[in-house]
């Protein structure tokens, strides 16, 4: 070989080791993506398989048995799984757990929440005349939950002025709860000259109720979810403990449109004289209970796994008037299995009725059903301040598990 042709060889060489190495980079790279966005549970049919709508292949090579849930065993042992780029390239290792898909009716009716709370919830401190504020000086805050006073349990401010009344200036022993963890203060009652009466120096709230939308029922346990997000108290943002509730008939009378920086709103009444359900469970995925009856005529459908959602066209259903719910087109924009709870998929509405009544999504509207491909794959949870045709949904299988 002379020169020429050595160096020639020399480029060829270089240039397909540089190749090779850009490729190995992206897989590499491919490899990474996937292992930080790809879930690390799955549930499957019975004898079904896993897949996934990623860009990629990446399919699931498991490695062993799964045990199947059912009604009659409620201890489910997840199958582990590799998950493969090319089905040859390992990600990592994933829980793949089989269950019977659940079939369930798709709400989109509005509907009251009445909650009473379990304790009452600290919204805020004041002193008394004084000058002393006896609540902060126990070391309270806001947002605690007061549970028992001198061991008697508390379920209103009525409650609470009672006990403190009779103790005087006596040290009161306060039971209370803050992030899931309760404790005891020694709370000392101050006397205010102005009321003429022992004071603790806080405010506290017994109850919620407010407005939102049904987005399942399954018929064949009476039991629905609904806002996909919790309630919370409007002052602590803290979500509400509940001891009970109760599920009333409402009927939207208005609608505020959205515009972009002011929410919009749908307006309504309680309707109907008895409860329509009760709750039982308020959690970052909304609020659960049971239903007498199904919330909407709408058949039942299946429910989607989080894989199964893919971006494209969908409907969701709501209210806007009165209390019959209508399907509306809109868009799965993006879908994110990194995201917390409430904020699994961004969703576009386009619909053009809905989005000249509306102007989008407007509060009222969380809860309302996601449908594609003919299953229940989420509901809408919150609004785009800035763009109220847009908001986020989150995944059908988040809320059934509570």
């Amino acid at each position: 070989m002379n020169n020429k042709e050595v160096g020639l060889l020399q480029k060829i060489v270089s240039r397909s080791i540089a190749c090779t190495a850009l490729i190995l980079f992206n897989i590499w790279a491919l490899v990474g993506y996937y292992n930080v966005n790809l879930p690390d549970d799955y549930y499957t049919t019975a004898n079904g398989s896993l897949v996934l709508n990623t860009a990629f292949e990446v399919s699931a090579e498991q490695k062993g048995i799964v045990s199947v849930a059912s009604s009659d065993d409620e201890k489910v042992t997840p199958n582990t799984a590799t998950l493969k780029l090319f089905g040859a390239i390992p990600i990592k290792n994933v829980n793949i757990t089989e269950v019977d898909r659940p079939v369930l009716v798709p709400g989109g009716t509005p509907f009251g929440i009445k909650l009473l709370m379990d304790g009452v919830m600290v919204v805020g401190m004041g002193n008394v005349s004084s000058g002393d504020c006896p609540a902060q000086d126990a070391g309270i805050q806001t947002g605690d939950v007061i549970l028992t006073l001198n061991e008697k349990e508390v379920d209103s401010n009525a409650d609470i002025k009672e006990i403190i009344q009779k103790e005087g200036d006596k040290p009161v022993v306060v039971d209370l709860r803050r992030d899931d963890r309760e404790q005891k203060v020694l709370l000392i009652p101050s006397y205010s000259e102005a009321d003429k009466c022992y004071q603790a120096g806080m405010w506290v709230r017994d109850s919620s109720a407010g407005i939102g939308t049904v987005t399942f029922y399954d018929p064949e346990t009476s039991v629905f979810g609904g806002l996909g997000h919790p309630i919370c108290d409007t002052d602590t943002g803290e979500i509400v403990p509940i001891s009970s509730g109760e599920v009333v008939d409402v009927e939207i009378t208005r609608v505020v449109k959205g515009l972009s920086g002011i929410p919009g709103e749908l307006c309504g009444m309680f309707s109907g004289s008895k409860p329509s359900g009760t709750v039982n469970l308020n959690n970052e995925c909304g609020i659960f209970g049971e239903m007498i009856k199904p919330p909407s005529d709408f058949p039942p459908i299946p429910m989607a796994f989080k894989q199964e959602i893919k971006e494209g066209e969908c409907e969701i259903i709501c209210t806007v008037n009165g209390d019959d719910p209508q399907k509306y087109k809109a868009m799965i924009e993006r879908v994110d299995y990194t995201a917390e709870n409430t904020k699994n998929m961004i969703i576009r509405i386009t619909d053009p009725k809905l989005l000249s009544v509306t102007g989008g999504i407007v509060q009222g509207m969380s809860g309302s059903p996601i449908i594609q491909n003919g299953m229940l794959v989420g509901a809408v949870t919150h609004v785009f301040v800035n763009d109220p045709s847009k908001g986020y949904g989150i995944f059908i299988e988040n809320m059934y598990a509570n």
